[in-house]
């Protein structure tokens, strides 16, 4: 795997979205626009923190090589070497897989 070189700011993550494999129903491929988008990731990179109230850093629940659950349409969508990666608050990251 390719070295990332996005540094998220702040309270947000950089997840890679893990993709379903190709689904068949009844021998029948079904296209990816009729697939669900993945709500499973790998925490790839994290910003620097959220600061709260008084100013004080907050640390990060998840890490780096995370397995985690994500909304479904949560955070920005972006592509890198023609590999799709979400940007998102840690808020909308639903928990941990595994």
């Amino acid at each position: 795997m390719a070295t990332v070189n996005v540094k998220p700011l702040a309270d947000r993550v950089l997840v890679q979205p893990i993709e379903e494999t190709e689904v068949k129903k009844g021998g029948i491929i079904i296209p990816d626009t009729a697939k669900e988008k993945p709500q499973e990731g790998k925490v790839i990179a994290l910003g620097t923190g959220k600061i709260d109230d008084n100013g004080k850093r907050v640390d990060f629940t998840v890490k780096k090589g995370d397995k985690v659950l994500i909304s479904k349409y949560g955070g920005t969508e972006i592509k890198i070497d023609n590999q799709t990666y979400l940007i998102m608050r840690e808020d909308d990251i639903l928990g941990f897989i595994g």
